[in-house]
């Protein structure tokens, strides 16, 4: 078992296998949790997804690529949908799945998203803009942010989004602003620093007090927030209070500390201001399965949970006001629908065997791809896990890292796993979960191309974001390099004439 959410790097007792990596009695086997619901091994060993060998993914759209099984997106976005409605509908009426773009978003997956009925969380004026493009029903829509510009407010208002969420005194006044600017009154959120600590790395843990997002509940920023949106009713609607603890989180204890925090700051509201707000957002975060050590919740498991933390809770609310409506419950698990269900696709470079200890030897693998298109491992250690998807091996598992091709000694994208001694150049590899937080965060770093988005379903595959190339990347450079008489930004006349 690993030692630490966050990763490896955090573990004790590391050698060439770290302690909680168990030797595999098959090294070809394929663990469920691990992999999409369409992801196959045939007898030749060869990985398919939903029906499509993977090598002939390789051979039509090249690698890396990443592999996202449509159907079972949409199946875990539904169950979602279903598994929260059923179980909240005694609660509050129901409970609303705001998908996290940020997880990964593009127009294909905005159209998914909408035809399995779930709602949209944007963080950006480009998030936003997929979100038109196809269509997205705006009430479904939430914009969020801790720095949203006066150009993405002005959109968010003119496209009628059914929420904003305020993360600062300056963006309800500039919220505020803008609405009466545009004569509409803006339906808005606030955003509450509950103090709860989620088991998970710094950089994902967001509800403690010492980060950049919300208004402090232990500080009364929260209640001051509220205050400065009720003094402007002409230009805002208060529809609820929304937190966020963290991400990569796999029991609901820490839900119910912010629930009972959250129900607390808004019976305060109804007892100091008589105002029952009709909605509350306690994010998401949910875990999924990058390694065998994960063992994350079902949806149908978290609902359960969730209604029962929320009913619990709400009895503060119904002792102040009997009778009194209940707000609705919202939720946001991006990476639970998008991480699993996508792979990427990799083709062995180069092998060698680099001796860690005076007994133990590791093999480094080289891809071609890295931290250009998955940076979770270089950023906070986070594990994955890995197989050969190409061919069939009988050979004994041996210690291996699969590293990127870029100019990075972190460039690492699988810590550690077994795979056949006789990997080779020209096998392919297939890291599983890599949906959510891989092409989203991708760069162009060492000029590297992102790669594609390769969407497979009922035996068919398509590009739904494609391959980057050296011309795009080339698009963006302004050579000022254009003669005797170019001119250069900054000189007065008489330089540009020595020049």
């Amino acid at each position: 078992m690993r030692a630490h959410e966050a990763g490896t790097l955090h573990a004790d007792g590391y050698g060439a296998a770290p302690h909680w990596l168990p030797y595999p009695n098959d090294v070809m086997e394929l663990l469920p949790q691990l992999w999409s619901s369409g992801v196959t091994r045939g007898g030749d060993g060869v990985l398919a997804v939903a029906g499509v060998p993977v090598t002939d993914l390789a051979a039509q759209f090249g690698t890396a690529a990443y592999v996202v099984d449509e159907a079972d997106f949409r199946a875990r976005a539904r169950a979602f949908a279903d598994d929260f409605t059923r179980p909240f509908v005694a609660v509050c009426g129901g409970a609303d799945v705001y998908y996290a773009a940020k997880a990964f978003l593009c127009t294909a997956v905005a159209r998914w998203v909408m035809e399995e009925g779930l709602c949209l969380d944007v963080c950006s004026g480009g998030e936003l803009a997929v979100a038109r493009r196809v269509g997205f029903p705006p009430e479904r829509i939430g914009l969020h942010g801790n720095n949203k510009s006066v150009a993405e407010i002005r959109d968010a208002l003119e496209y009628g989004v059914g929420r904003i969420v305020l993360d600062s005194l300056e963006e309800i006044d500039r919220v505020a602003a803008l609405a009466r600017e545009l004569g509409v009154v803006a339906p808005v959120m606030v955003r509450v620093t509950v103090g709860v600590e989620a088991h998970t790395h710094e950089f994902i843990a967001t509800a403690h007090e010492d980060q950049k997002f919300g208004f402090s509940l232990g500080s009364g920023a929260a209640m001051e927030a509220v205050e400065a949106v009720l003094a402007q009713p002409d230009a805002l609607d208060p529809r609820g209070l929304h937190s966020h603890i963290g991400s990569q989180i796999f029991d609901v204890s820490g839900f119910e500390v912010a629930a009972r925090r959250l129900v607390g700051l808004h019976v305060d509201i109804v007892r100091q201001h008589g105002l029952h707000l009709p909605e509350m957002d306690l994010g998401g975060g949910y875990g999924i399965a990058y390694t065998s050590e994960h063992d994350p919740m079902t949806p149908a498991h978290l609902g359960a949970d969730m209604a029962a933390v929320c009913e619990r809770e709400l009895k503060a609310l119904d002792d102040l006001a009997p009778g009194a409506p209940r707000p609705r419950i919202s939720i946001e698990p991006g990476r639970a629908i998008a991480g699993p269900s996508t792979l990427t696709l990799y083709e062995v470079g180069t092998v060698k065997q680099v001796q860690v200890t005076n007994d133990a030897v590791r093999s480094y693998v080289s891809v071609d791809g890295g931290m250009s298109d998955n940076v979770r491992t270089a950023l906070y250690g986070a594990d994955y896990s890995c197989t050969l998807a190409s061919r069939g091996s009988e050979a004994a598992p041996a210690v291996t890292r699969v590293v990127g091709r870029h100019c990075e000694s972190g460039d690492i994208v699988v810590m550690d796993e077994y795979l056949p001694a006789d990997l080779a150049p020209g096998d392919l590899l297939a890291v599983p979960g890599t949906g959510a937080y891989c092409r989203s965060l991708s760069s162009q770093y060492n000029h590297t191309p992102r790669p594609p988005v390769i969407a497979v379903r009922d035996g068919r595959a398509r590009v739904i974001v494609r391959r980057e190339t050296i011309d795009d990347i080339l698009a963006l450079d302004v050579d000022d390099h254009a003669g005797d008489d170019h001119a250069v930004v900054g000189a007065s006349p008489t330089e540009q004439e020595d020049r």
